[in-house]
């Protein structure tokens, strides 16, 4: 595990998609790329728009989703496509959403799919998180039954507190990453943060067995880090 301190979020979105695509340039044959919700993501999937990338050799796909229709403001794919993917030569695969389709066959169906994409490589070659101000990452909610997941790859899971449902990747798929990159801005999630770091967090508990996890943050996430 690694922390490093930006000063800003901006510079935290730079670093993160210089990361992206430098690790796309260095990559023979497919890339798998995870992509992660939420603002800090959505300003790196910006800054990559800026940047010279061989997006034809990427497949991209979503860390988590909302059980929401494909093109919802509230839904991460839709997200990630209108600020980035849909301007590029990327192969994005979303969870299969639709009239008769439960929560549960989608995601069994994405994880079959992950599996295919994963079929020549261990795992990913790079995934971005983030985390939430309760220490969630993905849709790993702490209390949900997803976190006691132990073979799938990804799976329905119903949010606690809110009762809602998500998709979401699982720690055993995370674990065959070769690199996880937590992206963390503000000052609202250096609880999180410091509790994660200490693996006191459903974000803290997610590891790599093959490579690397880095945590890429700004003074404001970290003010609480010793």
């Amino acid at each position: 595990m690694e922390l490093v301190v930006h000063k800003s979020g901006d510079e935290v979105a730079a670093a993160a998609a210089t990361l992206v695509a430098e690790s796309i340039a260095a990559t023979e044959g497919r890339f798998s790329l995870g992509l992660a919700g939420g603002t800090t993501p959505e300003n790196t999937y910006q800054r990559l728009r800026e940047l010279d990338v061989e997006w034809s050799q990427v497949d991209a796909w979503l860390g988590d989703e909302r059980w929401v229709s494909p093109d919802s403001n509230r839904s991460n794919g839709h997200a990630a496509w209108t600020t980035l993917f849909g301007a590029t030569t990327a192969a994005m695969h979303r969870p299969e959403w639709g009239q008769g389709i439960e929560p549960d066959d989608s995601a069994a169906g994405y994880g079959r799919l992950l599996r295919r994409i994963h079929a020549e490589k261990p795992g990913p070659d790079l995934v971005l998180l983030g985390l939430g101000a309760d220490g969630h990452t993905a849709s790993l909610f702490p209390g949900s039954k997803a976190l006691g997941e132990s073979h799938h790859w990804y799976v329905a899971n119903e949010i606690p507190e809110t009762h809602e449902m998500r998709l979401t990747a699982t720690y055993p798929f995370f674990a065959t990453a070769a690199l996880i990159v937590f992206l963390v801005v503000g000052r609202a999630k250096a609880p999180a943060l410091r509790d994660s770091l200490q693996q006191a967090t459903p974000a803290g508990k997610v590891e790599s067995a093959l490579g690397h996890v880095l945590w890429c943050v700004d003074e404001e996430a970290a003010s609480l880090v010793d």
